[in-house]
């Protein structure tokens, strides 16, 4: 368990009425007020469509989540992390497929330069997650962030 994981569970532990409210994707000022807590730079801007959009960081790697199935920039369902790596030579797709072949979670492709991105969706539909649930999912993605790295030499 990396520092920040071990952090976050302290912070759970702890509880508190900030982490009481179940993590919903139509609230994006709420998941930035909770990375903030969880020890985590959050940027909330819009994307290219106008919807939410947070820019964030982690394993030491820039990320952003997306915000999906929204309805005029509001009443979003779903989220993906993404990160992009600017590779000087690109990726190739033997090392793509053996990733996504030996990892359940964070799907990776690559772009029309050959760089790779790597995306974990949460579906926070119906009412969303328990802010346990949503930390545990960053906790996730952060170790996928680390793996990746790795993966590509970064």
């Amino acid at each position: 368990m990396t520092l920040k994981a071990f952090s976050i569970v302290l912070a759970l532990a702890a509880g508190g009425p900030a982490l009481a409210a179940p993590v919903v994707a139509d609230n994006p000022q709420a998941i930035a007020d909770l990375l903030k807590e969880l020890g985590y730079r959050a940027t909330l801007t819009k994307d290219d469509t106008g919807d939410p959009k947070i820019e964030s960081a982690a394993a030491g790697a820039n990320f952003s989540i997306y915000f999906y199935s929204c309805t005029d920039g509001k009443d979003c369902s779903s989220i993906q992390f993404s990160a992009g790596f600017d590779l000087d030579s690109g990726l190739n797709l033997s090392s793509v497929n053996d990733w996504n072949t030996r990892k359940r979670y964070g799907k990776v492709y690559i772009d029309n330069e050959g760089d790779p991105y790597i995306e974990m969706d949460i579906n926070l539909f119906g009412g969303g997650i328990s802010p346990e649930g949503f930390s545990d999912s960053l906790g996730s993605w952060e170790t996928l962030l680390a793996d990746f790295q790795k993966h590509i030499d970064w």
